[in-house]
């Protein structure tokens, strides 16, 4: 249906039908319209470029008023108003010169729904209602129509839309406004009206699809600001041009078909969405597949469907072996798929190939070879290759094998190897060369997947694996393995017990069999190493404690003379029969009773290595020696196995008595034995527990107990004594070292300085005790022998010298030396002042000169030594030797 406008004029609007066709109006030129989107209906689009380019001739049914030319567009023959427009449609037909092949289509010419403004706007007038404030009822169906704004106009702006109008206007001046988003609201400006005329305008480009309508309001007041009107409603829709492309959601789309499909198989479907309005032309999309590549086997294996975008097969032959993938240029186009008027987009449709199981697995060779050891498992003998065709690693390619001949007794297996999908045939039953020398074995291959339908197996999926068994020396066996006998216990030394041979199984080689003994617990045995012959070399014991359950175990191998050597081993099983071999003995061995309450009864019963019926029952009787056993004690027989002893008297006096007891079991030639009970009478209380002291000593520490205390004793003694070593060697050698210390370290020579007149606080740290005289401590403690001195004086009682305190203050030295030199005036036996004494030992001699005055021979004898015996005592002696005579 076309659409004109209501009023003509020469701006010549571009206008649109629903058939994609552009209408150009203007008064007096003629109405051109293109029906190419008309015959697009019953035309294929191949067909559309052949009418429009002079193949086909059109003819119209009002050629008075329209005309068609041979490129399709229709003119106006006349000038059209509204009132001249014919009711009917116009009918187009179209014929095709060279097939005579006939279209027919109708164009329908209707006014237009919208106007563009123009000088003579529109009005819109409020509602009248009555001067006493009431509103004049109005008819049910007023509607103010909605204005119709096309979007992305170019102006010029503003651009009068509608004028808004009261009947007040007449006897009084009013001032008009409009409110709602897009006037007085965001986004503001977009509509403004005149307040005095009451035009209202739109004063920039509208877009669809960003606002697609405005709801304003619009006032009427009188200029005191006094509403004369009530407000009314104005919408203003905003019509769709189509200013937007479509666009696809995704770029590149990826789908997938299986290899072998039928034509109308769905694969993919595309999407594009287009901004414009959906219910026009504009939004309506129509999808086409442009390219196809690679064009194998044919250049249309898909179709689109240009409504859904929806990707089918049109075709068979899809391989992937041949083409693994397609890549498709799909286009989108609005218009309803127009390519004249229409905005186009494209995408990428990427279409794998997907396997499917359409070839079977090939063997290489129709027939693999391989050897095997015999007795040899899990070793892979041969491996089997095949080919195949389809994607690898999928159930389509790995391959299955399965054994169908040749092997009734399921020796062997042929698992696939996941890397390679070989074939991998190993022997999983051992192979006995002596049975069967060679294997023919048939092999069929298939997948994990079952093959597509109407695809079969060829013969190549079928082969042969021929398997050469190889002799190798096998180990002797025993027959029957254990080997078991029954004996009487007590056979003697040397006595033959039975024969223990083994078979060889390689009856294809020439060899001997030798035996040895390999387990023999008692050391009973011996075996013949060449005739496998057992004998006896002690007495059999069933009570040995080698024997369980009166059964023996003894092991014996045979070796062969192969290369390699081969054996193997048996057990020989021996059962002994019992024999009434052991006498019966007492158990318990020791009880305790009370000497005085009552029941004085102890139960026992005996103990027999043998089995029955050579053991219980017992017969038990008291000895009759010593005569007072069975004056003081009585034996009661309560079962076959146990009897009671009990006091005969009243009471016996407490001790230790050790009570001889016959015991005799029931065996064949019956065997008797005396054992000694050991009975202890006691002093019990109320409760009948012994509370002697030697119930007490017996509760005592055992002999383990007593040996671990002894032993620790003795380690901490040793202790002790190595401690005490220890502590007396460290005195002697710290004794030592205070005597034979490098003389420039001794303190003493330190603080004997001639020299020196005074000192400071380093001379005040000092070992006040080496002030004493050495000779006061005992030689024999402080040096070793052979070390004395020429100078020392004898050993004899000498008068005590003051005694000072390891470290003692410095004040007290002064106090200290005079209280010496006291105890020196007094001392007949000591030497001059300045004789040889001797402090400490410094070494054999001194390469410096003596600074003695006794060897000076520059002292001058003429000089006057009297004055020194007024210096005391101590120089007395030196007065003597230089101030006297010659003598």
């Amino acid at each position: 249906s076309l659409s004109l406008s209501n009023s003509l004029s020469s701006t010549a609007p571009v206008l649109s039908n629903t058939f994609g066709a552009q209408i150009r109006k203007t008064f007096v030129d003629p109405l051109s319209v293109c029906l190419a989107g008309c015959l697009s209906v019953c035309l294929s689009p191949n067909s559309f470029v052949s009418i429009c380019s002079g193949l086909v001739r059109f003819e119209c049914s009002n050629p008075s008023d329209f005309r068609i030319e041979a490129d399709g567009v229709v003119y106006a023959a006349r000038s059209l108003h509204l009132s001249t427009l014919p009711a009917s449609p116009l009918v187009i037909k179209a014929r095709d010169s060279t097939t005579q092949q006939q279209w027919e289509t109708q164009v329908r010419l209707t006014p237009p729904t919208n106007s563009v403004m123009s000088k003579d706007l529109k009005e819109i007038v409020f509602p009248s209602r009555r001067t006493d404030g009431q509103l004049i009822r109005m008819k049910r169906d007023w509607v103010i129509p909605p204005i119709n704004v096309p979007e992305n106009s170019r102006g010029p702006f503003p651009q009068e839309l509608v004028r808004i109008r009261s009947d007040h206007d007449k006897n009084r001046s009013l001032r008009y406004s409009v409110t709602g988003p897009g006037a007085d609201q965001p986004p503001t400006g977009i509509f403004i009206i005149n307040p005095i005329s009451g035009e209202l305008s739109v004063n920039k480009p509208l877009d669809r699809e960003h606002i697609s309508s405005f709801h304003l309001r619009a006032h009427a007041v009188d200029l005191n600001g006094n509403q004369v009107e009530n407000p009314i409603d104005i919408v203003i829709n905003v019509i769709d041009m189509n200013d937007n492309r479509p666009e696809f959601i995704h770029q590149i789309w990826n789908g997938t078909v299986p290899e072998g499909s039928k034509p109308g198989t769905f694969v993919m479907t595309v999407t594009s969405v287009d901004k414009d309005d959906p219910k026009t032309a504009n939004g309506m999309l129509r999808y086409k597949i442009l390219s196809q590549n690679p064009e194998s086997p044919s250049s249309n294996m898909f179709t689109i469907n240009n409504k859904t975008g929806g990707i089918i097969t049109v075709a068979a032959g899809l391989d992937r072996e041949k083409v693994p993938q397609y890549t498709l240029i799909i286009q989108a186009t609005d218009m309803e798929g127009n390519p004249m008027y229409g905005l186009s987009n494209t995408a990428t449709a990427v279409i794998k190939v997907t396997d499917i199981n359409d070839n079977p697995p090939e063997f290489t060779a129709e027939t693999f070879f391989g050897e095997v050891p015999e007795n040899r498992v899990n070793v892979i003998v041969a491996n089997l290759t095949v080919t195949d065709k389809d994607q690898p690693n999928t159930p389509a390619w790995n391959a299955v094998y399965k054994i169908t001949g040749g092997d009734p007794t399921g020796r062997f297996s042929v698992p696939t190897d996941p890397t390679t999908n070989e074939g991998l045939v190993t022997v999983v039953k051992p192979i006995d060369y002596e049975i069967s020398r060679t294997y023919v074995l048939t092999v069929e291959a298939k997948n994990e997947v079952p093959l597509a339908r109407g695809i079969h197996f060829p013969r190549q999926s079928t082969a042969t694996v021929s398997i050469r068994v190889i002799d190798v020396n096998e180990s002797p066996y025993f027959e029957p393995n254990p080997k078991l006998i029954k004996l009487e216990e007590g056979m003697i030394p040397e006595s033959a017990l039975t024969t223990f041979t083994a078979q060889d199984p390689d009856r294809f080689m020439q060899q001997t069999l030798r035996y040895s003994k390999l387990s023999d617990p008692a050391n009973w045995l011996r075996i013949d190493p060449n005739t496998g012959r057992i004998t006896t070399i002690a007495i059999l014991d069933r009570e040995s404690p080698y024997v369980k359950n009166s059964l023996y175990n003894a092991t014996f191998m045979a070796s062969d003379n192969g290369v390699p050597p081969a054996s193997g081993t048996g057990t020989l099983q021996i059962y002994l029969l019992d024999i009434n071999d052991n006498a019966p003995s007492v158990f318990p061995q020791e009880a305790e009773v009370c000497e005085k309450p009552e029941p004085n009864a102890i139960n026992i019963t005996a103990l027999d290595g043998d089995l029955n019926p050579n053991a219980g029952p017992f017969a038990f009787e008291l000895a009759h020696r010593p005569s007072d056993v069975r004056r003081n004690w009585t034996i009661t027989r309560l079962s076959g196995d146990y009897a009671q002893l009990s006091l005969k008297i009243g009471f016996l006096e407490s001790g230790i008595y050790e009570i001889p007891i016959i015991i005799t079991d029931s065996g064949n030639l019956p065997m008797s034995n005396t054992s000694y009970l050991r009975v202890k009478v006691c002093q019990c209380d109320i409760n009948g527990d012994c509370t002697d002291q030697q119930h007490i000593m017996a509760a005592g520490l055992g002999t383990g107990a007593i040996i671990s205390i002894l032993l620790c004793i003795i380690i901490l003694l040793i202790l002790v004594l190595l401690f005490v070593v220890w502590m007396k060697r460290r005195d002697k050698e710290r004794q030592a070292k205070q005597l034979l210390i490098d003389p420039e370290d001794d303190v003493r020579d330190n603080i004997l300085k001639y020299d020196e007149e005074g000192g400071g606080e380093e001379d005040q740290d000092y070992d006040l005790s080496q002030l004493q005289q050495p000779d006061t401590i005992e030689p024999d403690a402080i040096k070793p022998v052979g070390i004395r001195r020429l100078d020392e004086r004898p050993l004899h009682p000498e008068p005590q010298y003051p005694m000072r305190s390891a470290a003692p203050h410095p004040g007290d030295i002064g106090d200290f030396i005079n209280e010496g030199l006291k105890a020196a005036d007094n001392d007949p036996t000591a030497p001059p002042y300045d004789s040889l004494l001797v402090f400490d030992y410094e070494g054999s001699g001194s390469t410096a000169g003596s600074l003695s005055s006794l060897n000076s021979s520059s002292s001058g004898g003429d000089q006057d030594y009297d004055y020194l015996n007024d210096w005391g005592p101590r120089f007395r002696k030196l007065a003597d030797m230089y101030g006297g005579s010659d003598d």
